[in-house]
């Protein structure tokens, strides 16, 4: 399979050639979550949507660490693969397939236990509570296949390729469907059917990007267990990919926080929340293909120390994905009630979502931009300004804001929480980009072709 190296040709196709099997990923990811809801709703009441829906949080909070993490190796990785430095790639490898095991384990063991006070923390109603707390448990007890599957990917998409990661999605969605027809339309299992349906597909994916990626990458030293690691590389893979999962797992945090509330709206109001969230979702494939793409892209030439081409990227990489997503935005919202009625045949729960779909489509391009500037800092190593900021998006923003606007306006103001978030974020980044010293800089006051320094976090 055929790498993209992002460091010649025009910058656009690289992107865009990068992105689009990230893209269709993230179109069977999403069929993937989408089947579990349309089986749910098909074959049980609304309180179990509900409770597939509000179980997504603590489960985030627990995998998205590491999830970020897997993004450091990405960085780390690019950045070797730009330098030409083939011996750091595979010791950052060897590393990575150890921490896999070394946090996987634990988190599937503990998991078990940590599941009632999440829910309990959540507020989740007694009418939500034991289906909740089965799905729950059950996902997170195979927390090391979601684990092990996105590290591999970020592993392959750090050497540039992103193909491989859509044929692992391939393999991971169509033995979910099949488990989630089979263990809930046949065996009448209900949220444990689809919990167990996700775990074994999670696992399934995982097992596939090991033995594709021991094949087509042997320079990389790819093992199956783990056989020991790199302490330096160790510390720079969690000098940049901690940061990052501290953030993302305080931003699930955070919607976890937010979720509290919409559970206090009742669980209609909850079922409409999670199958909006499902027409929300397709707004983000492009978002997030654009911004791994962004992300390897500034990796490797910051590694490669062709600052130009980074110059040239950070203005034209976030226009290209805020326009893309607001066209898919308004795409989807002119068909969005066939899409709803998908899911649930209550009119009430479409009524609801289909308010939500408008406000949260319109605004999603303003994080399309924020989303793929942040990549694109984080790809020189410079993670801690993009941290601070998302958490200032989330905390200082988005959830007092859903706090006051449910207190003046009652619950259905709180998706308005979203707009004011991304705008934000939006500005802080641009501010970033024209404003802050170390980033004009490295852009500018640099030498174009000198040597970049790995790691760098500022």
């Amino acid at each position: 399979m055929k790498k993209i190296d992002m460091t010649r040709g025009p910058i656009m196709r690289s992107i865009l050639l990068f992105a689009l099997p990230i893209i269709a990923g993230n179109i069977l990811q999403y069929l993937y979550t989408t089947v579990d809801t349309l089986v749910i709703g098909n074959y049980c009441d609304h309180t179990a949507i509900a409770a597939v829906g509000t179980s997504s949080q603590p489960v985030e909070v627990l995998l998205c660490i590491f999830l970020g993490i897997g993004t450091g190796v990405s960085i780390l990785i690019s950045q070797h693969i730009g330098a030409k430095d083939h011996e750091g790639a595979a010791e950052a490898c060897r590393t990575a397939v150890s921490f896999v095991y070394g946090c996987g384990i634990p988190i599937s063991i503990l998991g078990w236990f940590l599941s009632p006070l999440l829910l309990k923390i959540m507020g989740v109603p007694e009418d939500v509570w034991e289906q909740a707390l089965i799905y729950t448990r059950i996902v997170l007890c195979s927390a090391m296949g979601n684990i092990g599957y996105n590290m591999n990917a970020g592993i392959l998409r750090g050497v540039g390729d992103s193909r491989a990661s859509l044929y692992f999605l391939v393999v991971s969605c169509i033995s979910n469907i099949v488990l989630d027809v089979l263990l809930v339309a046949k065996f009448h299992m209900g949220v444990a059917g689809v919990a167990f349906a996700t775990g074994a597909a999670m696992y399934l994916a995982w097992i596939t990007s090991i033995f594709y990626t021991r094949a087509r990458y042997p320079e990389l030293g790819f093992t199956v267990f783990p056989k020991g690691f790199n302490s330096d590389e160790l510390r720079s893979i969690l000098s940049i990919g901690l940061p990052i999962g501290l953030n993302n797992s305080l931003f699930s945090f955070g919607h976890m926080a937010l979720q509290t509330l919409i559970n206090a709206q009742g669980s209609v109001f909850m079922a409409a929340w999670s199958i909006s969230g499902r027409v929300n979702g397709i707004a983000n494939m492009a978002i997030t293909g654009i911004s791994s793409a962004a992300t390897t892209f500034s990796g490797q030439n910051y590694g490669a120390g062709k600052i130009d081409r980074l110059r040239e990227g950070q203005f034209m990489i976030p226009t290209a994905a805020g326009v893309l997503t607001l066209s898919c935005g308004i795409f989807f919202i002119l068909i969005r009630t066939p899409i709803l009625r998908l899911f649930t045949s209550d009119p009430e729960v479409v009524k609801q979502a289909g308010g939500f779909v408008i406000i949260m489509l319109l605004s999603q391009w303003m994080y399309a931009v924020f989303n793929t500037i942040s990549c694109l800092v984080n790809g020189t190593g410079r993670v801690r300004y993009t941290t601070l900021i998302n958490l200032l998006m989330l905390w200082a923003v988005r959830i007092p804001a859903a706090y006051i606007l449910s207190r003046v306006l009652g619950g259905n103001s709180i998706p308005f929480c979203f707009p004011a978030s991304f705008g934000f974020g939006m500005l802080c980044m641009i501010g970033y980009q024209l404003l802050c010293p170390s980033w004009k800089h490295l852009l500018y006051g640099s030498p174009i072709g000198s040597s970049a320094h790995t790691a760098v976090s500022v």
